[in-house]
């Protein structure tokens, strides 16, 4: 109420909006928002009929979007059970709609049914966003830590063709391991940067250099050829090997600095949606072949923004095509 005598007082001294909002400390978009809404019916902004206008519409809740469009609840109710993030149902809508504009909902709509108190609320269905948070948490939070350099000789990012850097061909590969708990197992995680597509190695034993570049090789043989251009991984010990491998391959290693994780963004992207299925605090080693390619298939079949909203695996397809691997 105190705020709505403020903007009335300054509005009929005719500030603008802009200056009423710095004054107030609020933004120009809330402010006029507020005098559009709320006027009187005589036409001016009086802070009386304006807090009126506001408590009434406090008690007359709207429906909540989702509750009231079933079809588009059973869309997103989907969405989340096959592991899409809200922002993957969003951009993915349009695609499977194009012209049905009531099969459209913001990610933040979503949010608020899993985490306000409101009836209907999509967490009491059991189901979970693909961080798994009981609560949101703030973005952009920093991270530390890195792995220390190891001797062999490297070829380093940036030496790394211009071609790579643009994601102009595919088959250029991003990868690390993810730790189970203890740091005591491993799944060799692979990402193709233009495509987004993953792979997942077995590393039933340990995650030393001699298993990890059994485990890579492997994997290399059990995909299309033509997609193996090269690879970029961070300095862990787990590539001491990487010359050999090179040789037995033919597909070149580019090596991150130290402590610079952004330089894989898309690997690091990736472990972080993949941490749901694969938790550090698990025995990853528990994990069969099978059930790792079961969860690289959740993955590259989910939207994602950085692909116009088509999956990982339309991508890969289409660029399989192109070169003539499949037809």
């Amino acid at each position: 109420m105190d705020e709505r005598i403020q903007i009335a007082d300054l509005y009929r001294e005719h500030l603008s909006v802009r200056e009423i909002a710095r004054r107030l400390g609020r933004s120009a978009s809330t402010i006029s928002r507020e005098i559009r809404r709320n006027h009187s019916a005589e036409g001016p902004y009086r802070a009386e009929t304006a807090q009126k206008k506001a408590t009434v519409r406090r008690l007359r809740p709207k429906t909540p979007k989702l509750l009231g469009h079933k079809a588009l609840y059973d869309y997103v109710v989907a969405g989340l059970r096959a592991e899409w993030s809200p922002e993957q149902i969003t951009g993915r809508l349009p695609v499977d709609h194009p012209d049905d504009q009531d099969m459209r909902v913001s990610p933040e709509t979503i949010y608020q049914a899993f985490y306000l108190d409101t009836k209907g609320r999509l967490k009491d269905l059991g189901l979970q966003l693909p961080t798994g948070r009981k609560k949101r948490h703030l973005r952009h939070r920093p991270r530390t830590g890195g792995q220390g350099r190891f001797v062999d000789a490297m070829v380093m990012i940036d030496d790394r063709p211009d071609e790579i850097d643009e994601r102009i061909l595919p088959g250029h590969w991003e990868g690390d391991l993810i730790l189970g708990a203890g740091n005591q197992s491993a799944v060799i995680t692979l990402v193709e940067r233009v495509s987004r597509f993953v792979a997942l190695g077995h590393l039933p034993t340990d995650h030393t250099s001699t298993s990890v570049l059994t485990a890579l090789t492997g994997m290399i043989s059990r995909l299309d050829e033509s997609i193996w251009s090269s690879i970029t991984w961070d300095q862990g010990s787990e590539m001491a090997g990487h010359k050999a491998f090179t040789m037995a391959t033919d597909i070149p290693v580019y090596f991150c600095h130290p402590g610079s994780p952004w330089e894989r963004g898309t690997n690091e992207n990736t472990n972080g949606r993949l941490r749901r299925n694969l938790p550090k605090s698990s025995d990853l080693s528990r994990y069969s072949a099978e059930d790792l390619e079961v969860i690289a298939n959740i993955h590259n079949h989910k939207p994602r923004k950085a692909l116009a909203w088509a999956t990982p695996a339309e991508v890969m397809a289409q660029a399989l095509q192109e070169t003539g691997s499949i037809t």
